[in-house]
């Protein structure tokens, strides 16, 4: 591993890390006391609200696991699989994961920038030189009203860390009713199963930028350019250095972009019959077929057991089990603001973190306290649209996964399930 260098990240990104970085230490080292832990009633509240999610039949099943300190402090299985089967929910089932597949990304992406072979500051035209060319597409109302889309030239260039953090001006196309998105969702790019990932970029490098680059986080295909920037430097396919690199080592032996295996797909679990919408573009794939598309930024497929290595492994600053995958201050710099004020970076009306949160590089992070809470600040996380998502808290020293398949019920039961799961921290 090459010395590490502080031009890779660039002087304010890396004060902003090393801030972050020391106060978690500190807190952690300063008092043990403040650390909250839960409290059975607590916990069955969380359990109750669950159960009725199926007796209601919103959901056909779901698992929670909650760990602190390492260790289990909560972990149960409710429901079925699938409501067609009626097999019962394990440890074992295999879930969508959607955009859960982005944190991975990133990560392997901060592996090759340790490496000294990427740099979040470096121009994505670097390694995919069509992206010098791109043009940002702009709306202009004519004199009857008409609007036409023109195109104009950056500003700037779309860098490694506008991938990261979403402000490269490439949208997903299915949420918005402008013309550039209209033109993404007219080109299928986010359900299509027949395209490589270079092939699907060679594809987006022929359509406009909707914003100029660093100006608006606007949530898109992003990370799947970015996968295609780690196949590039790599020379692999995405899955073939994630497995390298990060799924086997961690022993995420079921994360996969598709179940091969015909004796595991019994264990994959379904949404209810009628809840299979993703967005006016795109249902909920069936993984069992083979696909192209490695999707840096949806593709995944896997366990709970599987991705609880994968955030242990944040917990942990990263480290697991002896061996380390990023230094603590690449993960610090990961699970820090890069859209604060200071960036000047705005947000769109579709900003998910929402307004108690920033975007670091692959996660939401918690820069203000929610109304009526004492929620953590620093707490970092992300979901899929298929209805998972995981949080990571440092101050107490905690990761929470819940796996689920439900596209319509997912912001609600999110919600909820946070607000449970902190009161029964007493926060």
């Amino acid at each position: 591993m090459k010395p590490w260098r502080t031009d890779m990240f660039g002087r304010r990104a890396l004060v902003a890390a090393l801030v972050v970085l020391f106060g978690v230490v500190g807190a952690q080292a300063g008092s043990e006391s403040r650390v909250h832990s839960f409290t059975p009633d607590g916990l069955a509240k969380v359990s109750d609200y669950i159960r009725n999610e199926i007796a209601t039949g919103k959901i056909p099943g779901a698992i929670l696991l909650l760990q602190q300190h390492g260790k289990r402090v909560y972990y149960e299985n409710f429901g079925v699989r699938d409501v067609a089967t009626e097999i019962s929910m394990s440890a074992d089932t295999i879930f969508r994961l959607y955009s859960m597949s982005k944190p991975v990304t990133a990560v392997l992406a901060m592996m090759l920038v340790e490496e000294g072979k990427l740099a979040i500051s470096d121009p994505v035209s670097k390694y995919i030189p069509a992206f010098a060319d791109m043009k940002v597409g702009v709306e202009k109302k004519a004199e009857d009203d008409k609007v036409s889309l023109e195109l104009e030239p950056l500003k700037r260039a779309v860098t490694i860390e506008d991938l990261m953090r979403h402000t490269s001006g490439i949208p997903y196309g299915y949420y918005g009713g402008d013309l550039v998105n209209k033109l993404y969702a007219d080109a299928g790019l986010f359900d299509n199963k027949t395209l490589t990932n270079a092939e699907l970029v060679a594809k987006i490098t022929t359509l406009p930028l909707a914003e100029q680059p660093g100006t608006i986080w606007d949530y898109g295909l992003s990370i799947d350019v970015l996968g295609r920037i780690i196949e590039v430097i790599s020379g692999k396919s995405l899955f073939a250095f994630a497995k390298e690199r990060l799924l086997d080592p961690l022993g995420m032996k079921d994360t996969t972009f598709y179940v091969a295996d015909p004796a595991k797909w019994p264990r994959i679990a379904e949404p209810m019959p009628q809840d299979r919408v993703l967005s006016p573009m795109a249902k909920v794939r069936d993984i069992r077929k083979p696909l192209r598309w490695e999707s840096g930024g949806g593709g995944l497929v896997g366990t709970i057991g599987d991705y609880a290595r994968f955030a242990q492994m944040l917990v942990n600053r990263g480290t697991l089990d002896g061996r380390r995958y990023l230094k603590p201050e690449t993960i610090a710099l990961m699970a820090s603001d890069h859209v604060g004020p200071e960036t000047h970076v705005e947000r769109d009306r579709n900003f998910y973190p929402g307004e108690t949160s920033g975007y670091g590089l692959g996660f939401a992070v918690r820069i203000s306290v929610p109304a009526g809470t004492s929620w953590p600040l620093g707490e970092y996380r992300w979901d899929g649209v298929g209805g998972t998502f995981f949080f990571v808290d440092p101050e107490d020293d905690l990761f929470g996964i819940f796996m689920v398949q439900t596209p319509s019920q997912r912001g609600r039961i999110q919600l909820a399930l946070k607000t449970l799961i902190y009161q029964a921290m007493g926060r």
